[in-house]
């Protein structure tokens, strides 16, 4: 059994467990892998490599990605996500769609961005996500990534909501953090749904929820067909 499958990762699990599940439904010894971590509370497009398409990971990973995510001004969290608990910004105002307009246009195109300190990004061999729950100060160097286009898809102080075009490495949860800052108001994601990797969009993904050993060899796409 050789192919890539399109899941639909829920919220609420790593992707190392999405792997896990499906593993399960897989002949004993077949090898699995996958092109591109979803953190453990965003949904959507996970690219599940399966026997002989492990050797695509790296060329996968490299294509282009698009999300859908919602932004909460007026606070920030530690993880710039919802998973650690919110701190409203001091002094904090309501800013208009106009001054978001203006600014968005800063963040397209090669920029420089500085990883979430609760991140797999690894210091001195040790990923930052394990020093930063201990309690350690966590220094990431920014680095650059590739931002395609910013929309707009919905405003109403205080949620945004965008369709983001990227490449490989661009933290979205960064992004949040970032854009809520030049703000001066704080802002962290809420929602983040992956809806395409490469040609792999969300419309033909597979719900894991709804995935048997059936199901997956029906939507299975072939090994040579992908290369």
């Amino acid at each position: 059994m050789n192919g890539v499958l399109n899941l639909d990762k829920p919220a609420g699990i790593s992707s190392a467990a999405a792997v896990g599940r499906v593993k399960r439904l897989l002949p004993r010894g077949t090898k699995i892998g996958h092109a591109g971590t979803l953190d453990p509370f965003a949904t959507g497009v996970l690219l599940l490599l399966i026997g002989k398409a492990t050797k695509l990971c790296e060329s996968l990973m490299d294509q282009p990605k698009q999300y859908e995510t919602t932004i909460k001004f007026g606070e920030t969290t530690a993880t710039d996500d919802c998973d650690s608990p919110a701190m409203p910004t001091p002094g904090c105002r309501e800013v208009s769609i106009d001054e978001i307009k203006r600014l968005l246009p800063g963040f397209v195109g090669e920029i420089s961005q500085r990883p979430p300190d609760f991140s797999a990004m690894k210091i001195n061999g040790r990923r930052a996500y394990d020093l930063a729950r201990r309690g350690n100060a966590v220094k990431l160097s920014p680095r650059p990534v590739r931002i395609d286009s910013l929309e707009i898809l919905s405003y109403a102080w205080p949620l945004l909501q965008l369709r983001i075009d990227c490449g490989r490495g661009t933290y979205i949860r960064s992004l949040a953090r970032d854009i809520g800052a030049q703000l001066g108001v704080g802002g962290h994601l809420t929602q983040l749904r992956r809806t395409r990797v490469g040609d792999f969009y969300i419309a033909s993904a597979v719900p894991l929820a709804t995935l048997t050993a059936d199901l997956l060899n029906e939507r299975l796409v072939s090994f040579p067909a992908t290369v």
